[in-house]
């Protein structure tokens, strides 16, 4: 039989195992991250968002290279994304940004198509080119006012 002092260290060493686990899960469904990687500050301006939000990853082929640090109006009343997007991606100036949605339900965000021009994005500026995001509720809301008119 164990003494109670080996026994107490291997609960404890369990106890700790488990609460390491919970914490680590708490930062990767949160979107936190442990490390500080040198980003950059983008900017994408969008006539609608959908059900964009804040901390939206932000995905290159598929790949997460950043994530949505903010979401505001301008004075026309179009909504600004402001992209958190690591520096070392360097996205070309004829960059296009658009609001995908992952599955048919699923959270929405941002997905970049590279351009071809040599000269990248600098800290701050904006995507020229944008996709607003696609209403399915506008989708289906023409299609049964078309459906009502007759020729």
């Amino acid at each position: 039989m164990q003494s109670n002092s080996t026994r107490d260290l291997i609960v404890g060493v369990f106890v700790l195992i488990g609460l390491s686990a919970i914490a680590y899960l708490s930062f990767q469904v949160g979107g936190l991250e442990l490390g500080s990687r040198e980003n950059i500050l983008l900017k994408a301006t969008f006539d609608d968002i959908g059900g964009l939000s804040v901390r939206a990853p932000v995905r290159v082929s598929g790949v997460k290279v950043g994530q949505v640090s903010g979401i505001d109006l301008d004075d026309d009343l179009r909504a600004i994304v402001s992209l958190e997007v690591e520096s070392g991606v360097g996205f070309s100036i004829d960059s296009s940004a658009a609001i995908r949605t992952s599955g048919l339900l699923g959270d929405q965000f941002i997905s970049v198509e590279l351009g071809a021009e040599d000269e990248v994005l600098q800290n701050g500026e904006d995507f020229v080119f944008t996709e607003s995001a696609f209403s399915i509720d506008k989708l289906i809301g023409r299609l049964v006012h078309d459906a009502g008119v007759s020729d």
